[in-house]
């Protein structure tokens, strides 16, 4: 996903817009800058560490809970470290990826962008996780469908819908009611077909818009010290319910793919469960985002290959099953578990680090400018009176 940006000052949580307009510096007073001496240029732009840690620690709780998923049937421990995982990680991924989505309109660059980050990507792993399925003898026979998104390729056919309708929910009066109610019309229903995954990408739409409708500050308020002290008994009595679900509830309910329906449950049950997954999630997502450090880290620098990592682990996570690697001995017992677990961090760390992604950065974000037309010259056409010639995008 396209890397955020922010303000020369680190760890507030306070980014630059996603795309600065070229409009003349103005004083605090809102005046015209005074014309002043040259000055030698200003450094580049600095990522913002604090999303940059956010995606690191999400992407790393992603590997973690594929790593768990084979000692679900036989810890309970494992299975409630799961569920409790499973409750708000993608969710705090979706928030993210909303809130740099604010000013994703149908301009050009902007949909140059959505093509060459969001949709050859997933082109591409699609027909990777196609082949590679064959090539595992998952699949009798190699075919791959656009269609049909499998296993993570489902985030990014949602990140392209959901980045397509962003100047509709900018315009709404109240776009996250409009957003849960069409999640629970989506829970509610089962004709609603598997084509795109659609069941999960409006489901998981209401993270999308509120990401949306976040600032800086409301990033900054869930990092207050009271806050973050509240987080700790709040993280820890939802993984004591996690524990107590694990026999109790349907672990279906934490993925969003199916309808209430097909759950076994009536509709209206459904709803109350989209309702109730949107607030527990949103709650521990905040509690998540308290801890996030707001410096410069060892891991800070990663949070830009985080979709390196996301894509890449995936072969693994499944490669682990299908060839039995969970069946060793020592896998199984308590420190093989932990040992797996360090492993799985280490794995998906190693995967977002810049050899990687200078190795992937072909398929993952390609510049593609053969397949576009060229964009007419800055001086070819004076633009109208009173209007300005759009300004050139700057890469994340």
């Amino acid at each position: 996903m396209p890397a955020p940006r922010s303000t020369a000052q680190q760890g507030t949580g306070r980014t630059a817009p996603a795309e600065p307009a070229a409009t003349p510096t103005a004083d605090a007073a809102g005046e015209p800058a005074s014309q002043t001496p040259a000055k030698p240029p200003a450094p580049a732009e600095q990522r913002d560490a604090f999303f940059d840690n956010a995606k690191y620690l999400a992407i790393v709780l992603v590997a973690l809970g594929h790593a768990w998923e084979p000692y679900y049937h036989g810890s309970r421990s494992a299975a409630s470290l799961y569920l409790f995982v499973y409750a708000f990680h993608m969710p705090a991924f979706t928030i993210i990826s909303g809130y740099f989505s604010r000013s994703f309109d149908l301009r050009r660059d902007r949909l140059q962008r959505l093509v060459t980050g969001v949709a050859v990507p997933f082109i591409v792993f699609q027909t990777a996780f196609a082949l590679f399925r064959y090539w595992a003898g998952d699949i009798p026979s190699f075919t791959v469908s656009l269609l049909d998104p499998w296993f993570l390729t489902w985030f990014l056919a949602a990140l392209f819908i959901w980045r397509l309708t962003a100047p509709l929910w900018r315009i709404v009066r109240w776009p996250v009611p409009l957003a849960l109610v069409i999640a629970i019309a989506a829970s509610a229903s089962p004709d609603v077909g598997t084509e795109l995954d659609l069941q999960r990408v409006l489901q998981f739409l209401p993270f999308f818009v509120l990401g949306m409708c976040l600032k800086a500050e409301h990033f900054s308020l869930v990092r207050r010290r009271p806050v973050r002290i509240a987080a700790v008994p709040v993280l820890a009595l939802a993984l004591v319910f996690a524990y107590w679900a694990v026999p109790r509830m349907n672990d279906a309910w934490f993925y969003h793919t199916d309808s209430a329906e097909n759950l076994g449950a009536p509709w209206w049950i459904g709803a109350l469960m989209q309702l109730a997954m949107f607030g527990c999630s949103l709650v521990l997502t905040a509690c998540f985002l308290a801890w996030v450090p707001g410096r410069r880290m060892w891991c800070t620098a990663l949070g830009a290959g985080t979709l390196y990592g996301y894509l890449l682990h995936g072969f693994l996570a499944k490669a682990s099953r299908w060839w039995d690697w969970y069946d060793a001995g020592w896998v199984r017992t308590p420190w093989g578990a932990v040992a797996v677990t360090f492993i799985a961090g280490a794995v998906v760390t190693l995967l977002c680090t810049p050899p990687v992604q200078r190795v992937f950065r072909c398929v993952m974000e390609p510049k593609m400018t053969w397949a576009f037309r060229t964009e007419p010259r800055a001086g070819a056409a004076a633009p109208a009176a009173g209007k300005q010639a759009p300004e050139k995008q700057p890469s994340p």
